[in-house]
Parts: structure tokens; sequence; C-alpha cells
């Protein structure tokens, strides 16, 4: 038989557990229009941080790669980027002009992220697309990322309302089944009614497949959520499981009325 304080001791830990917040991380890269009518330049930041609940940030250290993918053509961005903090923490900035017309996949690999709370790495590996003089292709191109997610409706001028749909890749090959994670970047006036409305999940099917209908204006994050094929040590030095995220970012807007 279990003894008195025992029983206490798990009553406790599990009011405790059942009161630690629920985040989810997601690593942001956010430019400042997702379609350029007229061309021009864009500004991303890049974030680490809880979307929903607007933190906390976490620090993030210079990333292993940043670039753009434009007409078949990747550009090494690192060297542009600047540090722009965010409630204390690391984060990034970068502006790049926009010249050509077409769809322009801005993309990030962070450095491997310890979350000690779960025991494991994060990497997540995360992109967005940005449309100049609003051509309407290359939206669907493919970075090569390890873990991606390929748009399957055009992620850029979407309507609040409208659904989004992508296949989730690993190494280059459809995740059946993968667990995908959904927050938007809350403003602060919204109020979740309790943890369960915090992080939307969603499963692919046997094809790797996705569909979530966004039902509010802003950027949505879309994070398929895998495991790494090889671990990496702990600073511990014990072995630790990797999560590898694949994240792509959709603003939805809404229709303005007459």
């Amino acid at each position: 038989m279990i003894g008195v304080s025992r029983k206490i001791g798990l009553v406790v830990g599990f009011l405790l557990g059942a009161g630690a917040p629920a985040w989810s991380h997601f690593q942001e890269i956010i430019p400042s229009a997702d379609v350029l009518p007229e061309g021009g330049s864009v500004t991303v930041d890049l974030v680490f941080t809880h979307p929903v609940e607007g933190g906390p940030v976490m620090e993030m250290l210079a990333p292993v790669q940043m670039g753009v993918l434009s007409g078949g053509a990747v550009t090494d961005l690192l060297p542009a980027l600047e540090q722009k903090p965010v409630d204390g923490k690391s984060a990034w900035t970068v502006t790049r002009d926009l010249v050509e017309p077409g769809a322009s996949v801005f993309f990030v690999e962070p450095q491997p992220y310890w979350e000690p709370s779960e025991g494991k790495y994060i990497v997540h590996y995360s992109k967005v697309v940005v449309d100049s003089y609003a051509s309407g292709e290359g939206w669907d191109e493919l970075v090569g990322l390890p873990v991606e997610i390929q748009p399957l409706v055009r992620p850029t001028g979407v309507w609040t309302g409208n659904a989004f749909r992508g296949v989730v890749l690993k190494n280059g090959q459809p995740a059946p089944f993968a667990e995908i994670e959904v927050e938007f970047i809350n403003d602060g006036s919204v109020t979740p009614p309790n943890d369960a409305f915090i992080t939307q999940v969603i499963k692919a099917d046997a094809n790797g497949t996705f569909s979530y209908t966004m039902p509010r204006a802003g950027w949505w994050g879309f994070a398929a959520l895998l495991e790494g094929d090889t671990p990496m040590q702990s600073p511990e030095g014990a072995d630790a499981p990797v999560e590898q995220g694949a994240l792509i970012w959709v603003k939805a807007t809404d229709m303005a009325g007459d």
C-alpha cells in the first residue's frame, strides 16, 4: 500500500504539474509584409517565443543559417543579420530589397535550444514567404531543409477564414500522421478561456497532408514536430532527443468593407 506521506506527495506533484503553463515554443520569422504590391524592401524579425501568450521570450543565439530562396537561388543573409533584443533576450532582424517579381522564401535554422523541463533539444527550421509585386509565383518552392512544410495553398494574400493546407516533409519525403501545433501572434486582445485553447493541435494524414482554417486575422504559425534521427548530448553529458520542427508562417487578412 502507498503510505500517507507518499500519497500527499503524489497529489501535490500532480497539482503542481497541472498548474504548470502549457507553453509551446515557436521560432518566429515574421516579415513586415507578406505581399509587396510595388516591390521594395522588407524587414524580417526573428524571435524565439510563445506567440499566443506573448512570451516569455527565450534567448536566441546567432542562427546556424539564415537565407532567402528566390528564383531558384539561395542568398546567405547571415552577414546582414543584426541583433534586435526583445524583452532583454537576444533576437535578430534583417532587411532586404526585393527588386524582382516573385516569391522570396525566407528561412532560418537556429542553434539547438536546450529545454530542461522536457529533457530535449529543440531545433525549429522556420520559413515565411514574401511575394514581391504580388506575382503569385514561386510560393511552393522548397528550401531543402531536413524538415519542411510544403504549402498546398498560396501562403500570401490569404483572407481570414481561408483554410491553409500543407504537406509535412522529412528528408524530402512526406511524414505520415505528423503532429502539427498551431498558434497565432496575439496582440493581447485575445484571452484564451483556458490552456487548452492556447495551442491548437492537428495531425497530418497518411500522406503527410494537413489543413487548418484560420479564424482570425494576423500571423499564424504551423509547427510540425518530428523526432530527430540523431540524439545530442545534454549539458550533463547524457544522450538527449532532438525535436525538429518544420514551421511555416502565414498571414490572414480581414476583408475590408465598403
